[in-house]
């Protein structure tokens, strides 16, 4: 099972939609956290899902993402993770100044399908991002709410936490 690169994102909106929402149904609702939103949608409720997110994966697909990649097993995408970096020419009010440099690079949109997590999958794709930014000359980071499963995770593969910013935890990953 690889991971490949997406060279037209929004060509895959429909499908990230859904493969989304499968993951905010798995995880109750809790990720992603659309904090954004007053009255966020039932997890069971694909339409109200789709309403609030749908506008937000556009902006992420066409303006936001440098890289996206994606990891299918028989067809079925299981995994995905972006990459954002020239941040200072970007409108991603949720990272803070401090790390809106030439040298930071985000990992973002990281989400493994509730069938195959804990089986590598997401070690698999995390390190693939992390290697991607080093080789590009980044520092990778994550902005995280420190109330997910997925900020223990952080830490436990080497990333450090660099700062609160309002309801984020912006991690950094140290090299070994």
């Amino acid at each position: 099972m690889g991971i490949e690169r997406v060279d037209n994102p929004l060509s895959l909106k429909d499908e990230l939609l859904k493969f989304v929402f499968e993951v905010y149904r798995s995880t109750k609702g809790t990720y992603p956290a659309l904090e954004w939103v007053e009255k966020k949608p039932s997890p069971e409720d694909f339409e109200g899902f789709k309403r609030v997110y749908e506008p937000f994966l556009e902006f992420r697909l066409t303006r936001e993402f440098n890289e996206l990649y994606t990891m299918r097993k028989g067809g079925q995408l299981v995994g995905t993770v972006a990459l954002v970096y020239d941040l200072k020419d970007k409108d991603v009010w949720w990272v803070p100044d401090e790390i809106k440099n030439e040298k930071a690079g985000l990992i973002e949109f990281f989400m493994v399908s509730s069938g195959y997590r804990g089986k590598g999958y997401g070690s698999k794709l995390l390190n693939f991002a992390v290697k991607r930014l080093l080789s590009l000359g980044k520092t990778p980071y994550v902005i995280t709410f420190p109330s997910l499963d997925a900020y223990g995770y952080y830490l436990r593969r080497g990333f450090e936490k660099v700062m609160d910013y309002g309801e984020f935890v912006i991690l950094k990953y140290v090299v070994p």
